[in-house]
């Protein structure tokens, strides 16, 4: 298929700052500050990547691993609810400790070199009871969510905890906060009331004052001392979003909400569809109606679905290739922040007297998300895949953020359900930019795609672009692509990063599944030693490395494929590492997170990372690619035996071998089994549960070890009915459930090690 899209007499955008509501400075000299288009630091463009991550369900023991994680996976702001209901459960009484200790959270995002987002409410929702406002509310003689004395006086004494509690940590103190968001999808959504739930199902108010109630709690956050460099609300379906304060915005394909009133087969949304969100002349889709004009704010995001949980009438398994084509289409359509909700999956906690703090729809307990990180760490195919637009952003931040969007005539138009046109975006100044192109599309299986061809008409040259690309897979390909003084003018490869580990640089390149990686420079360069202006990858399936000269410039172009891309890890002194398994770096150096007991591991360069570790052992005449080095990274296997027995229908124990969490940094416990829910509890209590989607359900032992050493699990399967009927001809007040057949039945359980590896960081310099 041919298309071709003319860039000529291109204007530059109107670009300027937004003024001192939306800039900050630290005693340091550093400042925040936005454009109407993008964020910058110290006057530069910064493009944030941010990731969700819900401390209160979390064990705070879990918290610096996985924001190391986050931080390695490329997200360099982190959001966070803070839930009232979480930390004052009964009227006044605070709860700042353990899992809800704010301040170490924070403190933590800080070591990190993180930025933070705290979205204090006073409702949030997040699939948390009531939305996150305490039960006793409901009793109170005033209505939640109004500009009223009462909610005023229990709203100032909420927000003056939590700033006590980061107090000292805001960015204007040398701190990582840089944003406060006031409220939740004020004006647009709610939350059940629970204690109403099965009986008069009663919302909790979803507000009625506009600009009136977000500035009015605007202006008590910074009295009671919550001063950011920026205040931020929600801006989607008609969310109040007052000028003095930075809306934001999301996008989910996968809608669990939409089964409250609509049947049959979810639909395919808008979502992967591309549009320009900063342009005044361009008609507002469904999603996107903002109360200003687009062009005078950025087009900046804190809920993209990095992930869904199942509801109890939505189960469904996520399409990881999900998350990175929605991170493309943002970008590609004039968004120069990201953010997901959720990154970092979470466990409920519960209440002070045993209450469930979920909301009557998801599970109990979990709050996997099926996000980027799992509830225990897991790393997901979503996380491996981002990491490269991550980096992508991170480097080149500076080319990017100002360019305008382009579309092709009818591009914003195509049907989620089109599955011939070819979906495609430019980023632009006229003379330089990015071709995004995606191949998916949710609730559709798109096709591999052969001999496309798009044609884009510059002002003094028509540059055409020849290329393949996979179904599901989607691709950000340059255009004049300046490496450092050598004009790169197409490129069938996504640029990734750029590395100077040796002193010479280094163009890092992926090569998106189903598209051949070829490179057009300008006239007059020598590649690989031979007068050439083209070069063509043969394998990408390995690695491919090759060095271009012009005069006296020498650029080294490393060039990987989709599998070799979602393994990379960039770290310390502009070296990069690939595994299969999760890579943290910190001021000790790196440990490997695996659940091998062995794991190959390469490097870029070939030498000088791993020569002196007594845990890598570099393995010699390896064929995979001679760029890399090559090492075998070992330890000690661990078996742990779980014994199960079957008390009767549905309901069994597990009893794991005594000190089975010994040398290991945790164990995942993973069941398989047919039913309706998996509950699992110990001494009663519950621990976690699973509505079944198909997916093997997993339980993290680590913060249960303790308790397991003279305690055993309890899985009960609540069974799947078929033929149910709810008999009423009792005389007497009573009911009873017949059933004609149960499904209930736990078929294979396994507790899979979890190691951590410590690896020399002095050999890493």
């Amino acid at each position: 298929m041919k298309s071709q899209l003319s860039l000529q007499n291109i204007k530059p955008k109107n670009i300027y700052p937004l003024g001192n509501e939306f800039k900050g400075k630290n005693s340091l000299g550093e400042e925040i500050s936005f454009t109407n288009f993008y964020m910058q630091k110290n006057g530069t463009p910064f493009f944030g990547v941010s990731g969700e991550f819900h401390f209160s369900r979390m064990s705070d023991t879990r918290w610096e691993d996985e924001l190391i994680k986050m931080k390695m996976g490329g997200i360099n702001v982190v959001a966070t609810y803070v839930f009232w209901i979480h930390h004052e459960e009964e009227e006044g009484i605070f709860d700042f400790t353990g899992c809800r200790n704010l301040r170490k959270f924070i403190q933590l995002c800080q070591k990190h070199n993180l930025y933070v987002i705290l979205r204090v409410g006073p409702f949030d929702h997040g699939e948390v009871r009531n939305g996150g406002i305490p039960d006793w509310m409901y009793g109170k003689p005033f209505e939640v969510r109004k500009v009223s004395d009462g909610f005023l006086y229990y709203t100032r004494r909420l927000y003056s905890r939590i700033a006590e509690e980061a107090s000292g940590l805001f960015f204007k103190d040398n701190g990582p906060i840089i944003g406060v968001q006031i409220d939740n999808e004020y004006m647009h959504s709610s939350a059940p009331w629970e204690i109403t739930t099965g009986i008069s199902n009663e919302w909790v108010f979803g507000g009625d004052e506009g600009d009136t109630y977000m500035l009015r709690m605007k202006e008590l956050a910074a009295e009671c001392g919550l001063i950011p460099v920026f205040y931020t609300c929600t801006g989607w379906g008609g969310a109040a979003a007052p000028d003095s304060m930075m809306p934001l915005w999301g996008g989910y394909a996968y809608r669990p909400w939409i089964f409250y009133s609509h049947k049959g087969e979810h639909p395919a949304t808008e979502e992967y569809v591309y549009q320009d969100f900063h342009n005044n002349e361009v008609v507002c889709t469904n999603d996107f109606k903002p109360q200003y004009k687009p062009e005078e704010k950025p087009y900046a995001c804190c809920e993209m679905g990095g992930g869904m949980t199942c509801c109890y009438y939505y189960r469904f398994q996520y399409p990881f290739k999900s998350v990175d084509a929605m991170a493309n289409i943002k970008i590609a359509s004039g968004c120069n922040f990201l953010g997901y909700y959720m990154f970092q999956g979470g466990s409920n906690p519960l209440g002070r007297h045993g209450t469930f703090m979920n909301e009557g729809q998801v599970p109990k307990i979990s709050y996997d998300y099926q996000a980027a990180l799992g509830e225990f760490g897991q790393v997901r195919e979503s996380y491996r895949r981002l990491k490269s637009i991550h980096y992508f952003t991170g480097a080149f931040a500076d080319r990017l953020c100002s360019l305008g969007t382009f579309l092709p005539q009818g591009a914003s138009e195509i049907e989620p359900q089109d599955m011939e046109t070819l979906r495609y975006a430019v980023r632009t100044d006229g003379k330089r930019g990015f071709v995004f192109i995606n191949n998916f599309q949710d609730h559709m299986q798109m096709p591999d795609r052969r001999d496309e061809q798009i044609t884009l008409q510059l002002d003094d040259e028509d540059i055409t672009i020849h290329f393949g690309i996979a179904g599901d897979e989607n691709a950000i390909l340059p255009f004049h692509f300046d490496m450092d003084g050598i004009d790169l003018i197409t490129a069938t490869a996504q640029p990734v990063t750029v590395l100077q580990p040796n002193g010479e640089k280094t163009y890092v390149f992926m090569a998106p599944e189903g598209m051949q990686a070829a490179f057009q420079f300008e006239g007059g360069v020598v590649i690989n030693d031979e007068m050439n202006c083209n070069y063509e990858c043969k394998d990408t399936s390995k690695i491919d490395c090759f060095h271009v000269t012009k005069e006296d410039i020498t650029v080294h172009v490393l060039v990987v494929g989709r599998e070799m891309a979602d393994q990379m890890y960039i770290i310390s002194n502009d070296r990069l590492i690939f595994t299969q398994e999760a890579l943290l770096e910190d001021e000790n150096g790196l440990q490997l997170e695996t659940v091998s007991a062995s794991n190959p591991v390469y490097t870029y360069p070939a030498e000088g990372i791993f020569e002196k570790s007594a845990k890598a052992k570099k393995i010699k005449g390896h064929e995979f690619s001679p760029v890399l080095g090559c090492y075998l990274v070992e330890t000690d296997q661990v078996a742990i035996a779980p014994e199960v027995t079957q008390i009767n229908e549905g309901r069994y124990t597990i009893k794991l071998p005594e000190h089975f969490m010994q040398s290991l940094k945790d164990a995942r416990l993973q069941l398989v089994y047919s039913g309706d829910i998996g509950h699992a509890f110990i001494n009663g209590r519950m621990i976690n549960d699973n509505f079944s989607n198909g997916a093997v359900w997993e339980i993290g032992l680590k913060d249960f070890a303790e308790e397991l050493a003279n305690s055993c699990i309890t899985v009960y399967i609540t069974p799947l009915k078929e033929g149910v009927n709810v008999n009423v001809d009792s005389a007497m007040a009573a009911r009873r459930e017949e059933v004609d057949t149960f499904i209930s039945k736990l078929h294979e359980v396994k507790v899979v090690p979890v190691y951590q590896i410590e690896l020399d960081y002095k050999a890493c310099m």
